[in-house]
Formats: structure tokens, C-alpha cells, sequence
């Protein structure tokens, strides 16, 4: 397990053949839509066993804990990042009516101006990282993990959600005493917490999932409310997917929209694919790539996902330094999603991987020296992750 961990095709490879293993139990798949899934599962397989090959690792836990980010340069400029998406967070939920409050159908209706607010808001997840690795004060610290988790809740973004807990269990792996075993009470607790309020949250805003006509199997029939919405979050898209690839069905305009910023509507809701289920309208992030090249553009698609990972490990691996760790949380994150819907090849993504090589630049403009701390209370102010990593 500590292998794979450290495994950079892991994160994208292993969630895709669980969703396609998850789709096999959940569907009476129709005559040829094995096809899709065997596609998935062979190029999954074989990026794994080539990433096995190459030698590329994710560092090992023992130098994520050498590395101390609290009173660094990098320290300041990410708590003053935070700062300004914790404004923008509380801008949102200020000016705006509150989806869980007001009406939880209305999650996805951005009012004019919103959306500006929320490309910002949006990078919540970052909030419990720098919280545990930078903040000093404990109410700094937790203030920000509050937040973090808190604001997607509020604005019913199962998303955000998942990157935060995601984000959490990273850091509490990485972060760990190599000579304890891995946090398997605290990581299973946050799955818990994410599937809990994933599948509240999907009942809030999507109603009833009994109204989703597909060929479900007798597994998912038989299974309650809230594990019918996990099912169908991980399988859908691999379902979908081989859904395009038995209809032969092709259209580049969807893959276009999603290149190029402004050229059109991403959504795939209302549109004339020919879904099994409209409302159930994602396809992993492949499925443009198919909509638009067919297999060979889904194939090159996850290769170059693949590519990206490895671009963010190595980066990551040369210092261990903060902003590296954020591009690779963020890639892994959206990695782990590829068999639901597009999430890497999109502006936003794009402009996050940016911004943190563009504030990466400016920490290292700032004096080189920590931040020093009175010598009369050194110990007791150092920050409690710190203080605390051997229980970890």
C-alpha cells in the first residue's frame, strides 16, 4: 500500500478501474458497451505497469515531515492567498442566497456576478492544507480547515468537498512518523464524513434517485438510497462513455468549448448526445476526447493525463516545496475524478497550476529567512501539526 501510494499513476489508473469494476456490479450492460470499459481498463492496466517501469515516486513521508513550512516565505505568501479566498468565500454565501438554506435545487444557478466569485471561492479546498502546514495558532489553523469544508456544504458543491478531504488525507498520510503505520482510523474516518455528506447532499439537490431509469443490476436494486448515489457517482461515467463508443456517436464541439474559454456552454445537459439517461449526463474526462477523435483521442487523452501527473510529481519531488505540493494536490485530486466527468483539461485547472507558479515566484522574491520566533517561547510556539506529528 505504501508503494502504490508513492505510485504517481495511482491516482489516476486505480480510481478508473475501480469505477469500471463498480460499473460491471451496478449495470446489465446493453449488447457492446463491454467495449468502452475493456478500452478503460486496458489503458489504465497499461500506464500503470509502464509508471512501474519508469522509476518516478512521489517523495518518500520521511522528507514531507523534514520539510517545515510554518514562518517560511512560502508560509506568507499562501496564508495571504487564503485570506483572500477566505474573502471571497464569505462573499459568496454574503451577497448570495445560500443553496442548503434557500432552495438546494439552485446550486448549479449562478446569479450575474457570481461566478466571478466563485472562480475564487472555488479554491476553498486549498484552505485545510495551508491551515495544517503553515498556521502557527490553533485557531488559525482549524479556522481554516472549518472553512474549507464548511463553504462547499453551504453552497452544496459535492466537488470541493471531496478535494478538501482528499487534500486532509494526503497531508495526514504524507506527514506521518515513517516508523508508525498509516492513519488508517483517521482516513477511513474522513471517507465516512465524505460519503455521508455526499449522499445527503445529493438527495438535497437532485431529489429522489429512484427517478433514474437505467439497466441497473440486482446489486444497485437492492441497495439503500444513499449507497444507490455512490454507485451511480462512480459508475456513471464509465457507463457513459461506453455508451458514446456502442452509438459510434461523434460531435467535437464539446471538446471544443471545453479548450477554448468563452466559446460556448460546457454543459452536456439539454444537448442532442444521445444519453441512456438524461439527466445522468457525465462521461469521464475522456469522453470529449472520444465525442471528438474517437478512440484514438480518448487513448492520447489519458496519456497526456498522465504526462501532467508525472510533470507535477517531479516537480514536487525536487523540493518539496508548498506550491509544488498545492499543483500536485490538485492534479492528483482531479486525476482521482477522471472517471466521472472532465475536470484536467479545463481553463480553471489550468489557471490554478498558473497562479501557483506565478506565487512560488513572489515567495521567492520576499527576504530568504523564517520568520523568527522569541527564544523564550520557541517551544511553545511552534505549530501544533508540528508539535503533534508523532501521533500522526
Amino acid at each position: 500500500m505504501k508503494g502504490l501510494l508513492r505510485l504517481p499513476s495511482s491516482y489516476l489508473c486505480l480510481p478508473m478501474l475501480l469505477a469500471c469494476g463498480v460499473t460491471l456490479l451496478t449495470y446489465d450492460l446493453p449488447a457492446g458497451y463491454g467495449q468502452g470499459i475493456l478500452l478503460l481498463v486496458l489503458v489504465a492496466v497499461g500506464i500503470m505497469l509502464a509508471d512501474m517501469v519508469s522509476g518516478t515516486r512521489l517523495p518518500p513521508p520521511e522528507r514531507f515531515r523534514a520539510r517545515h513550512y510554518a514562518g517560511t516565505r512560502e508560509a506568507f505568501v499562501a496564508l495571504a492567498f487564503a485570506a483572500v479566498v477566505v474573502v471571497f468565500c464569505v462573499l459568496d454565501v454574503a451577497l448570495y442566497p445560500v443553496p442548503l438554506i434557500s432552495d438546494p435545487s439552485s446550486y448549479a444557478t449562478l446569479a450575474p456576478g457570481r461566478e466571478h466569485l466563485r472562480h475564487i471561492s472555488d479554491m476553498c479546498w486549498i484552505l485545510p492544507v495551508i491551515g495544517l502546514l503553515c498556521a502557527r495558532h490553533p485557531g488559525l489553523r482549524y479556522g481554516l480547515v472549518v472553512v474549507g469544508l464548511l463553504f462547499p456544504v453551504l453552497v452544496i458543491d459535492r466537488n470541493r468537498i471531496f478535494a478538501g478531504l482528499f487534500s486532509i488525507a494526503f497531508v495526514l498520510t504524507f506527514r506521518r512518523d515513517v516508523a508508525r503505520p498509516l492513519p488508517w482510523k483517521a482516513i477511513g474516518l474522513l471517507a465516512v464524513l465524505g460519503c455521508v455528506v455526499f449522499s445527503v447532499l445529493g438527495t438535497l439537490r437532485s431529489g429522489s434517485i429512484e427517478q433514474v431509469r437505467l439497466p441497473f443490476g440486482d446489486l444497485y436494486k437492492a441497495a439503500p438510497q444513499g449507497v444507490k448515489w455512490l454507485l451511480l457517482y462512480v459508475s456513471a461515467g464509465p457507463y457513459n462513455f461506453a455508451s458514446m463508443l456502442a452509438k459510434h456517436y461523434a460531435n467535437p464541439d464539446f471538446l471544443f468549448h471545453q479548450l477554448v474559454p468563452g466559446s460556448g456552454p460546457l454543459l452536456t445537459a439539454d444537448t442532442d448526445i444521445p444519453f441512456d439517461a438524461g439527466n445522468i449526463n457525465v462521461g469521464t474526462e475522456y469522453l470529449p476526447f472520444l465525442l471528438a477523435w474517437g478512440v484514438g483521442g480518448a487513448i492520447a487523452s489519458m496519456l497526456a493525463a498522465y504526462a501532467l501527473l508525472l510533470w507535477c510529481v517531479r516537480r514536487l519531488s525536487a523540493g518539496v516545496s508548498l506550491f509544488g505540493l498545492l499543483m500536485f494536490l490538485r492534479i492528483a485530486y482531479v486525476s482521482v475524478m477522471a472517471p466521472f466527468a472532465p475536470q484536467i483539461f479545463i481553463g480553471m485547472n489550468g489557471g490554478f497550476l498558473v497562479l501557483c507558479l506565478l506565487l512560488q515566484m513572489l515567495a521567492g522574491l520576499l527576504p530568504n529567512r523564517r520568520l523568527a520566533l522569541p527564544s523564550r517561547s520557541t517551544h511553545r510556539e511552534l505549530p501544533a501539526w508540528q508539535a503533534t506529528t508523532k501521533s500522526i
